[in-house]
């Protein structure tokens, strides 16, 4: 299978990464319709052994995962406002969509146990419904946490989480709770030949994330969004992202994330210049990031 691409100011970012997906979807029977597919993903004629792919139906909602070593991982979490509330149902408080995203989680595992499966749950349902070809080896499921009851459902009903802050809590919960698989996160880079390019760069595109995953699931609408981060300044930016070209503060950034125990860790560059990004990862920094992690 050949997915065709085209160049974008961050094409390649998460070629670099094990998983990039905070996960989107409230969990609804159209959000768990899926086509298995099978075969190499190739980008200018070469396999890709790990990337991001996104699939866009031509009706119904995208969804997304990565490729790592052949494998598909399907990213999953309880959806923002953003992107949720454009179908006209409304956009229910976070308990609510945690509930919701436990019965989608529910009905994927119960589907991939084969057979013809039925569901009733508060909020979806399933009557006679069949994956006629699961794959011999079942995708991971990530699930996004921002917080330890996620962290928790990660661990129940998912083989993998996914957070894109540097937090201990979060690996507590999930291991605390009988979760063993991989524990990804999302470490925020900026590389440009200066820092001040970097940090501009990020500021521009990427300063939406300064907010915090409260604030980013409750706003609708661009425009909300470049409201919400109106008072957020250069200085801002670099403190929380590694701008520029010095490798030990890109270190110091995807570090707290090793620190706080997760262990695939996902480069996000909002740098301007991905191709750059990629050559400094590969003479500079990866090595030292392989190093920091054994």
């Amino acid at each position: 299978m050949t997915i065709p691409t085209r160049r974008h100011p961050y094409a390649g970012v998460m070629l670099l990464a094990a998983i990039g997906l905070p996960g989107c979807g409230k969990g609804d029977p159209d959000a768990l319709s899926t086509v298995p597919a099978a075969g190499t993903i190739t980008f200018l004629d070469k396999p890709i052994a790990k990337g991001t792919i996104r699939l866009v139906p031509e009706k119904g909602r995208p969804a997304g995962g990565t490729i790592e070593n052949g494998r598909f991982t399907l990213g999953i979490g309880s959806g923002e406002r953003l992107n949720e509330h454009i179908v006209g149902k409304g956009f229910p408080g976070v308990h609510e969509r945690q509930a919701m995203l436990r019965e989608a989680l529910e009905i994927i595992n119960l589907l991939w146990q084969g057979g013809y499966q039925n569901y009733d749950g508060r909020y979806l349902r399933l009557e006679d419904a069949r994956v006629f070809d699961l794959p011999e080896r079942l995708p991971l499921i990530a699930v996004a946490a921002g917080g330890p009851q996620a962290a928790r459902l990660a661990a129940e009903l998912g083989t993998a989480l996914f957070a894109t802050e540097p937090r201990p809590d979060l690996i507590e919960a999930y291991t605390g709770a009988g979760g063993s698989g991989p524990r990804y996160a999302e470490a925020p880079l900026a590389w440009a030949p200066d820092e001040k390019t970097a940090a501009q760069a990020a500021l521009e595109t990427t300063r939406w994330s300064l907010t915090g995953w409260k604030v980013m699931s409750e706003l609708p609408n661009p425009v909300n969004f470049e409201a919400a981060t109106t008072t957020v300044r250069l200085d801002d930016v670099m403190g929380q992202f590694a701008c520029g070209p010095d490798p030990e503060r890109h270190l110091e950034v995807a570090g707290q994330f090793l620190d706080a125990g997760f262990d695939r860790i996902a480069l996000l560059n909002a740098g301007p210049d991905p191709d750059g990004f990629i050559e400094f990862f590969r003479t500079e920094l990866g090595d030292r990031l392989r190093a920091r992690a054994s």
